[in-house]
């Protein structure tokens, strides 16, 4: 048999399930715009904002690696 390691630890997946709620978060801030389709402040800089930062997060948790090589 193969010493097989999983890709991924348990820090990861939370660090990805922290970046899926600020994702979530981002396209709020778009949909709770006060403004008229949205060409407000929240929607138009915000929650844009807020959504790729979530994104931005997501690659660090996915590249984030645990290991002392």
């Amino acid at each position: 048999m193969s010493n097989q390691s999983f890709p991924f630890t348990k820090k990861n997946y939370i660090l990805m399930l922290i970046g899926m709620a600020i994702i979530i978060i981002g396209f709020a801030i778009i949909g709770l715009d006060p403004q008229q389709h949205g060409f407000g402040f929240m929607g138009l800089t915000l929650g844009p904002i807020v959504t790729l930062s979530g994104f931005v997060f997501e690659f660090y948790a996915i590249f984030h690696n645990p290991k002392n090589k």
